[in-house]
């Protein structure tokens, strides 16, 4: 390694430590890469650990045993590649912030004569586009509650119509298809809308009118949705006196490392006033570093598509690393970002009302990791896991061959995060590699999880691990065998004597263990998951093989064609040439006139 840090080019750069088993430590960017990388050993009298470093570099130095860098154009290209490695590869002593959710925004674009607000998650095209938000939660309920007060225009088909329609007679719209309304008097209902954005009294009481009609008449499922939409409404507001003006558009963030997980907060002001707010863990870690973290935050909150962004963004706390990326934020938004960390006046108080909801969040989280704690300790796990991604598959016979990874996360199923896959191997140990493979490709976009959990024995654990070696990530993996009697596969909790494969070797717990229960309702649900997808899957195949025994094609011919595309999908995009190589022209003729129907 020696020789690998006195050859450093004093070029901008990532460099990535690794220990003995060639597991990656810790990735980090540097403006210089010789200078930096220098920075952390002393070179006489022999070379050893500089003592001035933190704690917790000085443990990651003494593990590391390979040094590998990668040149680049400048220090903003080390710090967005610094940040995407980090996501992409979890090494041991970085910081992993888990923030990939994109919130949603309303807009609308005013440069048509009846403009109508909308949702988007991304920019927008446009010359006189307005955006609101972002909402990270009760956006939906807003714009539901615009177009439940205001007569604006309710579908995007409406003008095309030309002619008034229901939502006329229930006195929804006003009817500017037929010209009912100028586009002057239109305009002035939807500043009134755009008004109510930020200020939502006018829309909550006329909700809860409406509500109040909705219960005298006995329309109790309606007026239950009202009060949702009113409860996501009013959620939404922070509750502050901080006197700040009027046009002042803020985004705030505060960062807390407590004794079990650590919390990112933020605040999102517009025209003086707070309009939203989100928060979201992460894993705990001993030796905590503020540059880092705040520097991971914001790189991974602002991506390219995000579709407004205020040109302030206070933190609660000062960080080395500021003045980079708020130099890389104005570039990839096209305008000056400034970062602050104000010390006095009313933008501390800001930054402390974000800490104090971070010291609450953290406060009222300690009950709810009892047993990731417990299962941390169990399987001696590198963090305790907070997000748990576990895989099993199905088939019969080789048919209708899928896997399901279902995840857990922050202590209840996270069923958008949930994946199907179709599988083309053989074997059980292949379906597992496939699938595992597959999600590893999407750990950029999808960044691995805390824990992984496999169906299976001692195979499956070593097949993870090599394919994690291979990608250089930091994953803990543990495997579930079902016990077996009588060659049946028993789950039952409280029967069952499932047998834990994990990285330090086997644990056999007692059937009534709540751990076990824990480990087992993980499996359960990817079992359950998976064969629900294999028996839709094998129903669809089951008909379309019928409909081809219709049509005068054999079961060996069916096989056949399966073997070689895989999929009916495949079968049916497959062009008349190639079925024609795999069978004849007769069959080809038969599934090319039917493939609607396939």
């Amino acid at each position: 390694m020696i020789s690998t840090i006195k050859s450093l080019p004093p070029s901008p750069g990532v460099y990535q430590y690794f220990d003995a088993q060639d597991r990656l430590l810790y990735v980090g960017k540097a403006k210089n890469l010789r200078n930096r990388v220098k920075s952390y050993w002393r070179f006489t009298p022999d070379f050893s650990v500089n003592p001035a470093q933190s704690p917790r570099i000085i443990k990651m130095l003494h593990e590391a045993v390979r040094l590998d860098y990668v040149v680049v154009g400048s220090e903003e290209d080390a710090l967005i590649l610094e940040n995407s490695l980090i996501k992409q590869l979890k090494p041991k002593y970085n910081i992993l912030l888990r923030d990939d959710k994109t919130y949603p925004y309303i807009y609308i674009d005013e440069s048509q004569a009846y403009p109508r607000f909308e949702i988007t998650r991304k920019v927008v095209k446009g010359r006189d586009i307005t955006y609101y938000g972002p909402f990270p939660s009760g956006g939906r309920a807003l714009f539901d509650a615009l177009y439940e007060v205001y007569p604006l225009v309710q579908k995007k088909a409406c003008l095309r119509e030309g002619k008034a329609c229901l939502f006329f007679q229930i006195h929804k719209c006003l009817a500017p298809c037929e010209g009912r309304i100028s586009p002057e008097e239109y305009n002035q209902i939807v500043q009134e809308a755009k008004t109510a954005i930020t200020k939502r009294r006018k829309l909550t009481d006329a909700l809860k009118e409406k509500m109040g009609r909705l219960a005298i008449q006995e329309r109790f499922e309606e007026a239950a949705a009202l009060r949702d939409n009113i409860e996501a409404i009013s959620a939404l507001t922070v509750r502050s006196d901080i006197d700040l003006a009027k046009q002042t558009d803020l985004d705030i963030f505060a960062i807390l490392n407590g004794d079990e997980r650590g919390v990112v907060v933020k605040l999102f002001m517009r025209q003086g006033k707070i309009i939203s707010s989100a928060y979201n863990y992460f894993r705990h870690t001993h030796i905590f570093e503020e540059n880092e973290a705040y520097k991971q935050a914001l790189l991974e909150f602002y991506t390219i598509d995000t579709p407004q962004t205020a040109q302030t963004i206070l933190t609660a706390h000062r960080f080395a690393d500021a003045p980079q990326v708020a130099q890389t934020l104005s570039s990839r938004f096209g305008k000056k970002i400034v970062i602050e960390n104000p010390l006095r006046g009313a933008k501390a108080k800001l930054t402390e009302l974000a800490l104090q909801n971070c010291r609450e969040l953290l406060r009222n989280t300690k009950s709810d990791t009892v047993m990731e704690q417990k299962i941390a300790d169990l399987l001696d796990l590198s963090v305790i896991p907070y997000r748990i991604e576990t895989f099993d598959n199905s088939h019969m016979m080789g048919a209708a061959t899928v896997g399901g990874m279902v995840v857990w996360n922050e202590n209840k199923w996270d069923k958008n995060a949930y994946r199907r896959y179709t599988l083309h191997a053989r074997d059980e140990y292949g379906q597992m590699s496939e699938m595992l493979k597959r999600r590893i490709e999407h750990f950029k976009t999808e960044p691995a999880p805390d824990l992984w959990i496999l169906d299976g024995g001692q195979a499956n654990l070593n097949l993870a691990f090599s394919l994690l070696k291979e990608a250089q990530i930091n994953l803990d993996v543990i495997a579930i065998a079902k016990e077996k009697l009588d060659a049946k596969a028993h789950r039952a909790k409280g029967a069952a004597k499932d047998i834990l494969y994990t990285a330090g070797g086997i644990i056999e717990l007692k059937p009534g263990d709540k751990r076990l229960h824990w480990i087992q309702r993980q499996r359960d649900e990817a079992h359950r998951y998976a064969i629900t997808y294999h028996q839709n899957k094998k129903r669809k195949e089951d008909t379309q093989i019928s409909l081809l025994k219709q049509k005068g094609i054999g079961k060996a011919t069916v096989k056949k064609l399966i073997d070689y595309f895989g999929t009916f999908d495949a079968i049916r995009n497959a062009s008349a040439e190639e079925i024609e190589k795999v069978t004849n022209r007769k069959i080809s003729s038969i599934i090319k006139n039917n493939t609607e129907e396939l």
